[in-house]
């Protein structure tokens, strides 16, 4: 019985001691985690650069598109005057 005791004396005692961390210990916590901030910023420096670019290829796509369709709407106000020009000319040449 008096083994139990002592066993469990000293487990209440080691229980006790305040166990502070290492210099060490502290030290891998801090690489570890500049570690993880190397690997981790610039893939989201990257995916910002992109998510930017591809905004901006779209909003010059929307341009793209909308001054194509002018494009074709005024080639089609351009042949129709043609047309008419060229009726006119015969008209007043004849």
């Amino acid at each position: 019985m008096g083994d139990k005791n002592e066993l469990l004396e000293q487990y209440d005692a080691e229980q006790k001691v305040e166990k502070n961390l290492d210099f060490r210990f502290l030290l891998l916590v801090y690489m570890v985690m500049f570690v993880a901030f190397l690997v981790i910023l610039p893939k989201i420096y990257i995916k910002n650069q992109i998510y930017y670019m591809s905004r901006d290829i779209n909003k010059l796509y929307g341009e793209y598109s909308i001054l194509k369709e002018e494009n074709r709407v005024l080639k089609q106000n351009l042949e129709n005057i043609r047309f008419k020009n060229q009726i006119l000319d015969t008209i007043y040449i004849d």
